[in-house]
Formats: C-alpha cells, structure tokens, sequence
C-alpha cells in the first residue's frame, strides 16, 4: 500500500450551509404568528454605551488630557424567526431584511430545494418573494483514513500550514488558503473538513492523503 495506490475514501457531507434573498421585506411577527414550525427570537441583541471623547490642554503644558462624556446608552435588536422543514430536514433563519441563511442539508442540491420551498411557504404567506442570490457559502464533512495518524510527525513535516496544541485541542488544524478549506485531523485517523463547497472538499480531501499517510502509525 503506497500514497500513490487508488484507494476509496468515504466523504459524508452532514451539513451544508446556504443563503438566498427573497428581495422584499418579512414582517417577522406575521411569519411567526401564521407559519408553521416557527420559533421567534426577538430577545437577540447587543447592548452599545455611547459616549464622546474630549481632548483637554493642562494650563500652561502641551500636555494633552482626555475626557469622556457618556451620551447615552443604545439597545440594538437584531429580530429573527426560525423555520424548519422536515423534507428535507433543515433550519432556516429569516431576517427581516430578506435574507435567509439555511442549515441542515447533507448535499447541495438538497440545500437548494430546501431552500426553494422555504421561499415558496413564505410566498404562501402572502409575501412578493424573487427567490435570488443563493449560494452556498460552508460545507462540513467527515473523512476516516484506513490507518491511525502521528500528530507530532504529522504537523513537524507540515509547517506551517498545520498546527497542533494538544493542550488544547487533540487534533491538527490544517489549513489549504487555495481551497478556503481546513480540516482537523484526529489521530484516530478521522478527519473534519469545512469548506466553501463540496467540490473544495473533496480537493482538500485528496491533497492532504499522502501527508497523512506519510505519517500513518
């Protein structure tokens, strides 16, 4: 058995994560009033203490003081709904601004009709929905090697594009910039991918192979 040998890897995708636009505005509290499978979140927020900042002079010094003046305090509510869908499975987050993020789907194409009849229950909720911009933006798969994995070796013949702190975390950080993919790489020869798309996955599957098999116990 050698790196260069064709061997079959199993690659399950369990989620996959999208966005699309529906180019109108969602009353939100009509969507969780009159949908189905709703949950509304309106407590979600961030807390902003304003305040300015005045530079004084010390009389007769260029010492330079400063000093500062609250303006007040400022509540920001970034209000959302979740929806789920049980064929296929996913959850989606709706912001009333349109955009809608979706998780939960195990392929693209699942993500896409997932994310299709989403659009068509709010259209059916009375709202103008153009279902628009949908792209898928992160994928996360799982990968298990045919053999265990030295961590120390591994990430010593692979800097600096690997880092391991066991103290921390048991397995390798492996990152490949081309592909906007990292993987965390366990001993146990498991490995978790996250990328921008299944295709980056499977590359980053296929690139890291024979350094992990470099270092294969």
């Amino acid at each position: 058995m050698d790196a260069d040998s064709d061997v079959a890897l199993d690659i399950l995708i369990t989620n996959v994560v999208c966005v699309f636009r529906t180019r109108c505005h969602l009353n939100l509290r009509k969507i969780a009033l009159e949908g189905a499978n709703v949950i509304y979140k309106r407590d979600v927020g961030v807390f902003i203490n304003v305040f300015t900042i005045h530079y004084l002079y010390r009389n007769g010094s260029d010492e330079m003081l400063s000093q500062e003046t609250a303006l007040g305090e400022v509540n920001i509510w970034y209000k959302k709904v979740l929806m789920k869908l049980r064929k296929p499975r996913i959850t989606a987050t709706i912001w009333s601004s349109g955009k809608v993020i979706c998780t939960g789907a195990t392929s693209e194409e699942e993500a896409k009709f997932g994310a299709r009849r989403l659009a068509r229950s709010l259209q059916k909720l009375g709202f103008q929905v153009i279902f628009t911009d949908f792209k898928v933006v992160n994928v996360l798969a799982v990968c298990n090697m045919p053999f265990e994995i030295r961590l120390p070796e591994f990430t010593k013949n692979n800097r600096p594009h690997a880092s391991y702190e066991p103290e921390l975390h048991p397995a390798v950080c492996y990152r490949i910039k081309s592909l906007r993919a990292t993987l965390q790489i366990f001993s146990t020869g498991s490995i978790t991918v996250t990328g921008p798309n299944v295709k980056a996955v499977a590359s980053a599957v296929e690139q890291i192979y024979p350094f992990v098999f470099e270092s294969r116990k």
